[in-house]
């Protein structure tokens, strides 16, 4: 079982916490990991690019000039791919890229996704994220103490003041347990955890 320091707000050591295996100690499945970061990036694509090929442009009814006998190559239509106005050769088409993973897998790879931030040190437990008004610099303050730059933040409540506080913070991330997801936890060098937090992710996903 991991054993990690709970931290407060001023970046001091106030105790330390058991993490259970079932969530922060699997064995981590580096391929699993990789599809649901796939997955949630190709989902997040709306796929709604087009572009009009040859038989959808306006005009080109009639054949510009006759077959033989002018001296220029034949062309059939002039909205042909190599005419000005003409269609597009191979043109884009609204498609779905979603990616679908049961959850099953997403779970395990959230899983590996939180045991290696514990395996690699870049997992914090802060006792209390509370602030008392919406102060980015009171925020930054508490990243500085723990000498953080780019982190996640977990929290155990939809907390408005943390919320704003950190939002103009470059590199910076709030989210929820219900929210929470492999990209993210991959995509930030840092996770900060509430301390209540810790029990609602073991609760949830153990």
């Amino acid at each position: 079982m991991a054993n990690v320091a709970v931290f407060d707000m001023q970046g001091k050591k106030v105790g330390k916490i058991d993490l259970s295996d079932a969530v922060f100690g699997v064995e981590v499945n580096e391929n699993l990991v990789h599809q649901a970061v796939v997955a949630q990036l190709c989902n997040m694509r709306q796929g709604t690019q087009k572009a009009k090929t040859r038989s959808e442009v306006s005009g080109g009814g009639a054949k510009p000039w006759r077959q033989k006998g002018t001296g220029h190559a034949r062309q059939g239509s002039t909205r042909a791919p190599q005419w000005t106005h003409g269609g597009i050769a191979f043109a884009p088409v609204p498609r779905d890229y979603s990616i679908s993973m049961n959850k099953r897998e997403k779970r395990a790879a959230l899983k590996s996704a939180l045991t290696s931030r514990v395996q690699d040190e870049k997992f914090f437990v802060v006792k209390d994220i509370k602030l008392d008004e919406i102060k980015t610099k009171n925020f930054q303050a508490m990243l500085d103490a723990l000498k953080v730059a780019k982190a996640l933040v977990i929290l155990d409540s939809n907390d408005k003041n943390v919320i704003l506080s950190a939002r103009n913070i470059p590199g910076v991330k709030t989210t929820q347990v219900n929210s929470l997801n492999t990209y993210d936890v991959m995509k930030y060098d840092t996770v900060i955890v509430a301390k209540e937090a810790v029990k609602m992710i073991e609760e949830v996903y153990a």
